[in-house]
């Protein structure tokens, strides 16, 4: 118990000290680990390891650098334009709101459309407000433009050989695991990692092709900013039911302001949102993340928000495999506690005789 508090402590320490620069260290483990099967996929048809990760390394390359060269101008134009025109789109909502509030609906619902107003004023304002900081602190951040530099040029070199040597890694901690405790240790590994594969892998695919449906239906809709906004929602649905509900709120205001009065194109925006989520609910992830990850929602959640606020964005891709390991070892440790005699007392040892 003291070694393992301690291997954590070190742990701990080690990546509050060095998290300004494990981000492209961690980004191509998790490359690597994700691209393992893969590998395995061609060492079964003859291929050395060593060609088997440098054709998974030239197409992953290739494909890094062929959607830099066509989608990322274009998403770097769509949000420099949206910084732009989010005070003008806040404005807009506020009179579309006030000119609500002064009709019938108004008087309907016996609302007091002068303090709404200015209630809905402020909020609006500084929304808009957190927004644009938040936005023009990305676009114009010299320090996260040197993490991107070091993320494209670092990563894929430490991806490619972590994936040469993946298998002769786990070999060599597997030899270092107590020997009386190998089964035990090998289990809870094994269980990690269906959790941590299970989710990381098929939340993964899930984010791409949500991602590119709500991009491409936005865009053939129309919608200012529709690419931008679809591939954010699609990114941001790693974290449950976050990701869409911002997409959903920012397309419906943008196509509110954009189309108002013609409801029928805003509500085929909310047409793109609702069928994104069915398919999401009864296809995607029953088939490709499945039922076996163990991590409900909440606690994967509360992982991300907390490994965020200490670790930063190197705690944002460590959250999801840490949450998936603790909750094996909480399994286990629960699971050893119920056929304990802490747990049995006294009528259990009795049984047991």
């Amino acid at each position: 118990m003291f070694f393992w508090v301690g291997a954590l402590a070190a742990f701990i320490l080690f990546l509050v000290v060095f998290r300004t620069v494990l981000l492209p260290f961690i980004a191509g483990m998790a490359v690597a680990y994700a691209l393992d099967p893969v590998a395995d996929w061609f060492e079964r048809r003859g291929f050395s390891r060593m060609a088997a990760s440098l054709i998974i390394l030239v197409i992953f390359v290739l494909v890094l650098v062929l959607s830099f060269v066509v989608l990322i101008p274009v998403l770097l134009n769509q949000l420099a334009g949206l910084i732009e025109r989010i005070p003008t789109y806040a404005q807009q909502l506020q009179g579309l709101a006030n000119a609500l509030l002064s009709s019938r609906i108004g008087d309907l619902f016996r609302v007091d459309a002068a303090q709404l107003q200015n209630s809905m004023g402020q909020l609006m304002s500084q929304a808009a407000s957190w927004l644009s900081t938040l936005l023009k602190s990305l676009w114009s951040g010299g320090s996260a433009l040197v993490d991107i530099v070091s993320l494209l040029v670092v990563t894929p070199v430490v991806a490619f050989y972590m994936l040469v040597d993946w298998d002769k890694m786990v070999a060599r901690i597997d030899s270092w695991v107590p020997r009386d405790h190998v089964e035990t240790v090998r289990m809870l590994a094994r269980d990690s990692d269906a959790a941590i594969a299970g989710f990381v892998r098929g939340q993964g695919l899930v984010c791409i092709i949500l991602g590119t449906f709500y991009g491409l239906g936005l865009a053939l809709l129309g919608l200012n900013f529709g690419l931008l906004i679809g591939l954010g929602a699609g990114i941001l649905s790693f974290i449950p039911y976050v990701g869409t509900t911002i997409g959903f709120v920012v397309s419906v205001g943008v196509a509110i302001v954009q189309f108002w009065p013609d409801w029928y194109w805003i509500g085929a925006v909310v047409a793109v949102f609702l069928t994104g989520q069915f398919f999401e609910g009864n296809i995607l992830q029953p088939r490709l993340v499945g039922a076996s990850v163990g991590l409900h929602p909440v606690w994967l959640m509360f992982a991300l928000f907390a490994f965020g606020v200490l670790f930063g964005f190197v705690g944002l891709l460590i959250a999801v495999p840490a949450s998936a390991a603790i909750g094996v070892l909480v399994r286990f440790v629960i699971a050893r506690y119920l056929t304990s005699p802490i747990y049995r007392g006294d009528a259990g040892v009795a049984d047991d005789d």
